[in-house]
C-alpha cells in the first residue's frame, strides 16, 4: 500500500480521450446537481475509456458513520450491498479516515485489503487497487475506487490523477446528495415515530391489525370512548364486534364500571325479558326470589347487546323505554329502576331493511343508530390476515405445546386468496386446526382446511381421501413457490416443474392461481 508518487508523466492521450465526457459531466452537474443522473456518465467513462475491472463509488454517511456503495461496475446488486464499511476499516475506511489517496500496486500483497464485495480469481489478485477521497475542504464525503491491471506505474499514476480530478468535480453533487439523504432519513425517521405514536394512541391493545380500514375504526373508538353515547356496531358475523365493544368500554369513561354482555339470540324469547330486566319473587313458576337483570348488573358501566336484530317486537318496545328513559321494571314488579349505563348494540343484519319490512321498530332503530360503526370484513383488511394468522399460530402453539413457529409462503398465499365468509372467527379456527395437524415447525397448505385450497374439482367428488387432499395441497405449494422464484414467468416455472405450459396452465386454473401477484 502506498500513496501515489509526486511526479509528472505523459498521459495527454488519456485525458484527451475523456475530456469531452468530463466536460459533459461538468455541464450536467452544473445544470442538475443530481448524483442519480451524474453517475451513469461516470460509469460510462470508466467502462469505455479506463477499461477498469471494477469500480465503486462509496458515500460516507456522517450521522451513522457508515460508508456504503452507491454505484459500481462489475458488481451484482448483492455484491454491491456487501460493500459497506466503517471509518478506518479496510482501504476504503482508511481513505475516509485520513482523506488521503491510497494505491495498492498488487491486491495480493496488501494485508489490509478486505475483498468484501466478491470472490476474486487468482489472476484478479495481481490487479492494482486505487482509492481516492471525494472531499470538500476537510470533510471526506466518500471515495472513488477502481481495480485494474496496469502494465507500468506511469499508466497507474495517470489514472490516479484522472480519478482525483473526477472526484473533485463530483464533490459538490455528492455533498448535496448526502445533505438531502440525511434530511430524508431524518424526516422518514420522524414520520415513522409519529405514525407509530398515532398507531399506539388509536389502536386498542385487544385488537390486532394495522390496515387502513382498521386504523379508521381505531380512531372512531378513540372518539366514541370519551362519551356515553349509544353505539351500534355493524358488520358480518365473526368480524370482532365484541372486541370493539370491549375496546370502547375499557378505553372510555365507563371503564371503572362493569361490562355486561348479553346475546339476544342465545335464549328463548320467554326468558329474555327476565334475563335483561330481572324478576320479583313469585313473578312466575320457579321465581323463588328477587333477581337482578343484566341492566341492573351493568349500572354505572356498559351493557353489550349482541345480535339485537333477533329481539321480538315486544322486547324491542321494552328496550326502547330503557334507551329513552334509562328506567325499567323487573318482571312481576311495579317499581321503576333507574340505571346509568352506556348501551352498545351489535348486529350482522340490515336493520334499515328490517324497518321497511316491519320486523324492527323504526323508533328503536333511530335510538340505536345514534353512532353506527361498521367493522370491515376480514377480506378487506389486506395484510391483517397475515398478522392475525401469525398471532393465532403463536397462541395455539403455546396452548397445545407445539413447536410451530411460522406459516409457509404458499400457505400464506392460500390465506390471502380466501374470501373468509366467517371472517376472523373462521381464520382463528383454521389456524387452530393447522397447528394441531402440523408435524414440524412450519404450517403447510395441506395443514389448512380443504375450503382454503381453492381447488375446483367436479361436483360429487366429495369422497376424496385425506391423502388426495394432501397431494393436492403439496402440488399447490410447489406451483406457488416456483412462480415466486421465477417472478411469475410461466415458461420458466413450467420448465422448473418439468411440465408443459399447457399442463401448468390447467393446474393453475384448477387451483385458481394467477401469475400476476408474483410479477411485483
Amino acid at each position: 500500500m502506498c500513496t501515489p508518487p509526486v511526479k509528472t508523466c505523459d498521459h495527454t492521450v488519456c485525458f484527451t480521450s475523456v475530456l469531452p465526457l468530463l466536460y459533459a459531466m461538468g455541464e450536467m452537474i452544473s445544470a442538475c446537481e443530481d448524483l442519480h443522473k451524474t453517475t451513469p456518465l461516470l460509469v460510462k467513462i470508466m467502462r469505455e475509456h479506463l477499461k477498469v475491472n471494477h469500480l465503486m463509488l462509496t458515500l460516507h454517511h456522517q450521522k451513522t458513520g457508515t460508508i456504503s456503495t452507491y454505484d459500481s461496475i462489475g458488481l451484482t446488486e448483492e455484491e454491491r450491498m456487501r460493500g459497506t464499511y466503517t471509518i478506518g476499516e479496510g482501504i476504503t475506511g482508511r481513505v475516509v479516515e485520513t482523506g488521503q489517496t491510497i494505491v495498492v500496486p498488487k491486491i495480493r500483497d496488501e494485508p489490509n485489503f478486505l475483498g468484501r464485495t466478491h470472490n476474486r480469481k487468482a489472476a484478479d489478485l495481481d490487479a492494482s487497487f486505487i482509492c481516492v477521497p471525494i472531499r470538500t475542504g476537510k470533510s471526506v464525503l466518500g471515495t472513488l475506487s477502481v481495480e485494474k491491471n496496469y502494465i507500468d506505474g506511469v499508466h497507474r499514476y495517470a489514472d490516479v490523477e484522472l480519478l482525483t480530478f473526477i472526484a473533485s468535480i463530483l464533490a459538490q453533487t455528492v455533498e448535496l446528495h448526502l445533505l438531502k439523504y440525511e434530511e430524508n432519513v431524518h424526516l422518514e425517521s420522524e414520520n415513522r415515530r409519529l405514525q407509530n405514536a398515532l398507531k399506539e394512541r388509536f389502536r386498542p391493545t385487544n385488537i390486532i391489525g394495522d390496515s387502513s380500514v382498521m386504523r379508521a375504526v381505531y380512531m372512531m373508538i378513540e372518539k366514541i370512548a370519551k362519551s356515553r353515547i349509544t353505539v351500534l356496531l355493524l358488520g358480518e358475523s365473526g368480524v370482532g364486534k365484541e372486541l370493539v365493544a370491549d375496546a370502547i368500554h375499557y378505553n372510555g369513561v365507563c371503564s371503572e364500571g362493569p361490562l355486561v354482555k348479553f346475546n339476544c339470540a342465545a335464549l328463548p324469547e320467554s326468558i329474555v325479558e327476565s334475563e335483561l330486566f330481572g324478576h320479583e319473587k313469585g313473578a312466575f313458576t320457579g321465581a323463588e326470589g328477587n333477581r337482578m337483570g343484566r341492566f341492573e348488573e351493568a349500572n354505572n358501566g356498559t351493557i353489550f347487546l349482541d345480535e339485537v336484530g333477533e329481539l321480538s317486537l315486544a322486547m324491542q318496545a321494552k328496550l326502547l323505554r330503557v334507551l329513552q328513559e334509562r328506567t325499567f321494571q323487573r318482571v312481576g314488579g311495579n317499581k321503576p329502576i333507574r340505571v346509568n349505563i352506556r348501551i352498545i348494540a351489535a348486529t350482522n343484519r340490515n336493520l334499515a331493511k328490517m324497518v321497511e319490512e316491519k320486523t324492527f321498530r323504526d323508533d328503536l332503530f333511530y335510538r340505536l343508530n345514534v353512532m353506527p360503526l361498521t367493522i370491515p370484513p376480514l377480506r378487506d383488511r389486506g395484510n391483517d390476515i397475515v398478522t392475525l394468522a401469525d398471532h393465532f399460530v403463536t397462541k395455539f402453539a403455546r396452548e397445545n405445546g407445539k413447536s410451530v413457529m411460522r406459516i409457509s409462503e404458499p400457505a400464506l398465499h392460500m390465506l390471502m386468496n380466501h374470501t373468509w365468509p366467517g371472517n376472523v372467527r373462521e381464520l382463528e379456527n383454521a389456524i387452530e386446526r393447522a397447528v394441531v395437524l402440523c408435524e414440524g415447525e412450519e404450517i403447510h397448505g395441506y395443514d389448512l382446511p380443504p375450503s382454503l385450497r381453492e381447488s375446483t374439482l367436479p361436483a360429487g367428488d366429495s369422497l376424496r381421501t385425506r391423502l388426495e387432499e394432501k397431494l393436492e395441497a403439496v402440488e399447490y405449494e410447489y406451483i406457488v413457490e416456483s412462480l415466486r422464484k421465477n417472478k411469475g414467468n410461466i415458461s420458466d416455472t413450467a420448465d422448473q416443474l418439468g411440465m408443459t405450459r399447457r399442463i401448468l396452465g390447467l393446474r393453475m386454473k384448477k387451483y385458481k392461481i394467477t401469475y400476476k401477484p408474483f410479477r411485483d
